[in-house]
This record gives structure tokens, C-alpha cells and sequence, in this order.
């Protein structure tokens, strides 16, 4: 048997965060979580997908590969090995089974612990993914959590190294993703919430079904669980500002991914215009001017987007290059002079 390494990851960054001499905030474990590969000797007793029972929750997703959901406050999260016995006793109190195990290849457990810091950086300590906040793995949405911290710290850690970071640039990073971190601890919860073996629960979830079921529900909740409409508060603007750039093809078939490789801005002038041309020749090489037509311009003119693919500045109509110095000079320290 072997031991899933993704939770020893978590662990050891929110122990190295609070070594740093951060504090964690939030709520304690309702259940222990269980992902292990076993082998039964009556498979046809376990049904597949998900299945909620009067004790917790177990999901199949393929022949004798289980999560598991136990409420017991977290009581057996790395309390000791995970051994096929226990295994077995926790499939069957929750399945309410007299199913059988007859072995176990992979095996580790998780709670839905959902903590997050207080602060990202303490000097020259910066925090980012499972070391800044921890949450339940259910609905996988701290992969992206924690990339999203990475693409908005990389660039700014950067920019403040190389010592060409405009003043405050480094605490955007905290002031930017520590929200979004709030939002997805609450999601966790409120998930949570209603996979409790009871039938305020059960009730609960019969609504959420039904709201689901229909197209305005359907979007919403593939909005919170997708994070697709993300919004960075960058202060009044346009509605783009702050959020992740529209993904663009421009005529030649060369899309926007492409583009920010190199870790650059880019000025985006879909108009081709001589005074943002100009004002990008003076910015140097921290800002890339891309001129030339989209296939689909969504109504816009310009956009100045920043390293992480997050819009810093937007307009429709005829760009005012004095707008787009302002927005340069926030996020990258350039202005009209250079």
C-alpha cells in the first residue's frame, strides 16, 4: 500500500507558513476524507457515482477506486496508518455494507479544514497556494487557486527584484488574492454543508438540485466553481479592467497565450493607432506593443494587459493615450518619457 503524496504537500506548506511565523484563521474539520484504490471481493454491493447515505458519502469512479466521507469531526485524519481494517470498517459504516476488502494499494486521507492566513508576506516571506489557505479537495478548485496566486506573485516578484516594480506592486499581490481565496474557503463550506447526514441537509440539497437544473442555475454554479468571472478590484475603469483578457486570434492566426510567453505586457491596439505605437517605443521592452486586427474585437480598441493575463486598462472607441500612461505607469513603472 502507498500513501497519496498531494495532502503531505499541504501540510508541509502550512506548517513551513506557520514556522514563518504566519497566523491561520477559519474553521475546524467536520469529517475525514478518504481516496483509496482497494480491491473487493463483491463489488456489486457498492453502486458507482455518488452516493449519499444516512453516516457521510462515498463516490466510485471506477472499479475499486473510492472517495470517502466520514463525519467525525476529523477524528481519524492522520491519527495513524490507514490500514486495510480501517478502511474496510469506514466503507462499510458508510455504505451500510457488509462489503469486503481484499486489499489496498493506495490510501490517504483529507478533512475540510478551511483555514487561510491573515497576510501573504511577513519581509521576505511571501505565501501562495496550500500554504496560504487550506480547504477541502472536493470540486479540485485549489489547483486553480493556487496557480492563480503563482501567475499574480510571479511577475510582481519579478518586476521587485529586478527593481523596476512601481511603489505598492508587491502588496497588489495580497490585497488582490486574499479575497479570492475568501470566496473559494467559503465555497468549500457551503459545500460542505450540504453533504451533512441530516435532513436540513438532504432538504438543502433537493433546492440546490433544482437550481441546477436550470440554465441561469446551471451558469452559476459553473461560474463558482470555474472562477470565470474573477475580478481583480482595479478602481473605476472599464468593466474588463481587472479581469482575465479576452482570449484573442488575431488575423495571422497568432492568439494571445502566445503573446505573454516571454512574461511581458502588452499594449493590444486593435486599431493600429501612431500615438499608442509611440507611447509603447518609449516604455522599452517592459511593455510589447501588438498592433493589428482580431477576428472578433468584442467592441474594443486597446487594452493594456498585464504579465498574468489580467486586463490593467480598456476602452472602446478612440483609445486616450493619456489613459493608457496612467495604466502603465501603475503596473509598470513606465510613463510618456519612458
Amino acid at each position: 500500500m502507498r500513501a497519496v503524496g498531494w495532502w503531505a504537500a499541504t501540510v508541509a506548506a502550512a506548517w513551513c507558513a506557520r514556522g514563518g511565523g504566519f497566523s491561520f484563521v477559519g474553521t475546524d474539520p467536520e469529517f475525514t476524507g478518504y481516496s483509496v484504490q482497494v480491491d473487493l471481493a463483491d463489488p456489486e454491493k457498492l453502486k458507482f457515482g455518488r452516493q449519499l447515505t444516512p453516516t457521510g458519502m462515498y463516490f466510485q469512479t471506477q472499479p475499486g477506486h473510492f472517495g470517502m466521507v466520514e463525519f467525525d469531526g476529523g477524528a481519524s485524519h492522520r491519527t495513524g496508518p490507514i490500514t486495510l481494517a480501517h478502511v474496510q470498517a469506514v466503507l462499510r459504516r458508510i455504505s451500510q455494507t457488509d462489503v469486503t476488502l481484499t486489499a489496498l494499494h493506495v490510501a490517504t486521507s483529507w478533512t475540510d479544514r478551511a483555514q487561510q492566513a491573515t497576510e501573504y508576506r511577513r519581509g521576505r516571506v511571501l505565501l501562495a497556494g496550500d500554504a496560504a489557505h487550506i480547504h477541502s479537495p472536493l470540486g479540485g478548485q485549489g489547483l486553480n487557486l493556487g496557480l492563480g496566486d503563482a501567475m499574480n506573485l510571479g511577475w510582481k516578484l519579478a518586476a521587485t527584484v529586478r527593481g523596476e516594480a512601481p511603489d505598492g506592486l508587491l502588496d497588489s499581490y495580497f490585497s488582490e488574492r486574499y479575497p479570492i481565496g475568501e470566496q473559494i474557503l467559503a465555497w468549500s463550506r457551503a459545500q460542505v454543508s450540504i453533504m451533512r447526514p441530516s435532513p436540513h441537509a438532504r432538504a438543502m440539497e433537493a433546492i440546490i438540485r433544482d437550481l441546477i437544473a436550470t440554465r441561469d442555475g446551471a451558469t452559476y454554479f459553473a461560474d463558482r466553481v470555474w472562477n470565470a468571472s474573477m475580478r481583480y478590484d482595479l478602481g473605476d475603469g472599464h468593466a474588463l479592467a481587472g479581469r482575465s483578457a479576452p482570449d484573442f486570434e488575431w488575423t495571422d492566426g497568432t492568439g494571445l497565450a502566445a503573446l505573454l510567453a516571454d512574461g511581458t505586457g502588452l499594449l493590444i491596439d486593435v486599431g493600429d493607432r501612431a500615438p499608442l505605437r509611440s507611447i509603447a517605443r518609449r516604455w522599452g521592452d517592459k511593455v510589447k506593443y501588438v498592433g493589428g486586427d482580431v477576428k472578433d474585437r468584442l467592441g474594443l480598441t486597446a487594452l493594456l494587459v498585464r504579465p498574468d493575463g489580467i486586463v490593467a486598462w480598456a476602452c472602446e472607441g478612440e483609445a486616450n493615450p493619456e489613459d493608457a500612461v496612467e495604466a502603465g505607469s501603475r503596473w509598470f513603472a513606465v510613463h510618456d518619457g519612458g
